[in-house]
């Protein structure tokens, strides 16, 4: 349990450190998350990687597995879509994730393509379903956290968490039992 307060502290540092930049940053111009607050997020994102891979021997269940592949696909189809292009973006993150390398490229790919296919056909429908499956990791609060960062380390890798992707990420967060703000959401 001491490694999850160290990380909830670096991640609590961040927030600050991003809220921070936000203040004296108001009164500017571009999109939201914009300016040193993107680079906040960027730091962050690359502290959560880091955090993931020093848990990786302990990251080999099976809920972990299907919670991420779910967790992944909900993130791509934020918005209520995924383009081809997109898919094969995020298929590419998953199959060179060092976590994610625990198992089988084909049993993520099958994974992942499963629920973005059930997003894709009814995204309602589909996210109640890929929700069930990310909530199946609540019973293991290390995994629960994996699943999430798991999910922002993809959301992230373009260098920016849109907000779609944040609103996704803090639902998963609902269904797993953790405070979004321990992510900085």
């Amino acid at each position: 349990m001491a490694m999850w307060d160290r990380i909830k502290d670096q991640a609590k540092g961040l927030q600050q450190q991003a809220q921070g930049a936000r203040g004296a940053s108001s009164g500017g111009h571009g999109r939201p998350g914009s300016g040193s607050s993107g680079g906040s997020k960027a730091q962050l994102v690359n502290t959560l990687k880091s955090q993931l891979t020093s848990l990786k021997t302990e990251l080999k269940s099976g809920a972990y597995r299907d919670a991420s592949m779910a967790m992944c696909a909900l993130v791509a189809a934020a918005d209520g879509h995924v383009d081809p292009a997109e898919r094969q973006h995020v298929e590419s993150l998953i199959l060179n994730n060092d976590v994610l390398q625990n198992f089988p490229s084909e049993q993520l790919r099958q994974r992942f393509n499963k629920h973005v296919d059930q997003l894709a056909f009814n995204f309602q429908q589909g996210k109640a379903e890929v929700l069930q499956e990310i909530a199946k990791a609540a019973k293991k609060p290390t995994e629960a956290r994996a699943v999430v960062q798991t999910g922002f380390v993809v959301a992230g890798a373009d260098g920016y968490v849109a907000p779609a992707e944040e609103q996704a990420l803090r639902e998963a967060c609902s269904v797993l039992n953790l405070s979004p703000q321990e992510f900085g959401l």
